[in-house]
């Protein structure tokens, strides 16, 4: 049992790291410290939620249905590049030369919209919890196959909370306006890249 969940948390871990659309948002938001408890458990909610459905054999089902993979390929695809676009007008417009400005606040709902689209409208998200966690977890025995989830499960609890809430450490570095300048930069290509590949 102890085997498996260090399986699980080691796999769910090493893909979860990877710097992505959601990751890059989750630390935005730590970093602006906006609405970063909603933040952590929309992500963590979602990755458990998709975990414990690749665990139960939903990755089989959905490989079944490759239009529904198209179609939440290209809405990912156009998700993306509009978050991508939104993140380069920050880093290139006027008001980046302000701070306080290129730091929109978010109402909670925004809040919560931006970070469910980037949880559920991201395919790698589902290719990644669903169908390859799935089809490890389906090669665990009945009893060590809840124990891996739940080690999947812990690495993604561990990490959204850690970037989320430990962000603020890194504030004294964005306390300029050139740091948000180069961090919508760096999000905007990674949102870019995301998308290219999702349609490519």
């Amino acid at each position: 049992m102890v085997s498996a969940w260090l399986q699980g948390f080691g796999l769910g871990g090493g893909l979860i790291v990877a710097i992505g659309g959601q990751n890059a948002h989750v630390l935005r938001m730590g970093l602006q410290k906006q609405h970063v408890t909603l933040t952590v458990l929309v992500c963590i909610v979602g990755d458990v939620l998709l975990i414990a459905a690749g665990a139960a054999g939903m990755g089989a089902l959905i490989a079944d249905f490759p239009l529904l993979t198209r179609v939440a390929r290209w809405a990912g695809a156009a998700f993306l590049t509009w978050y991508g676009i939104r993140a380069w007008r920050a880093a290139f417009g006027s008001d980046a030369l302000n701070a306080e400005a290129a730091r929109p606040a978010l109402t909670w709902q925004q809040a919560l919209l931006t970070v469910a689209a980037l949880t559920w409208l991201n395919p790698h998200v589902y290719l990644d919890t669903v169908v390859l966690l799935g089809s490890v977890a389906a090669q665990q025995s009945g009893s060590a196959r809840p124990w891996f989830a739940l080690g999947a499960m812990s690495a993604s609890v561990l990490w959204f909370s850690g970037i989320g809430f430990g962000a603020r450490l890194l504030a004294p570095l964005f306390a300029s306006p050139k740091a948000w300048s180069v961090l919508d930069m760096v999000i905007g290509v990674i949102m870019f890249a995301l998308a290219a590949t999702l349609v490519c």
